[in-house]
């Protein structure tokens, strides 16, 4: 989902600011929902900022850098291992599935 622009943000904020109609039909003009303004005066009163928060992007990689050093000298040195092999030889320091070593895998590439 795309967030909103910081002029959108400030112009919908000046509008309820300044009182020239309810939330809804600010929502209404701004095509926003009353939902989202409710959400960003919260995020106003409560932090000081209506910047939109920073995007995640789901989990983080089994493998940091380290690990992913790790890998890349056993791939090196036993290019013929299996997945499961791999995930074994991690077992304990890295917590993964077959599908997160084949991912680590593709970032060496």
């Amino acid at each position: 989902m795309k967030t909103y622009p910081i002029e959108l943000r400030t112009r919908v904020l000046n509008a309820v600011d300044s009182g020239i109609g309810t939330q809804k039909q600010i929502a209404e003009i701004f095509e926003v929902s009353v939902i989202w303004i409710q959400k960003l005066l919260h995020r106003r009163r409560y932090t000081d900022s209506i910047e939109p928060l920073p995007r995640t992007q789901g989990r983080k990689p089994a493998f940091d850098n380290e690990r992913l050093q790790q890998l890349d000298e056993l791939l090196d040195s036993r290019c013929d291992m299996t997945l499961a092999e791999i995930q074994h030889h991690f077992k304990g320091r890295v917590n993964c599935s077959h599908q997160a070593v084949a991912n680590a895998i593709k970032r060496l590439v």
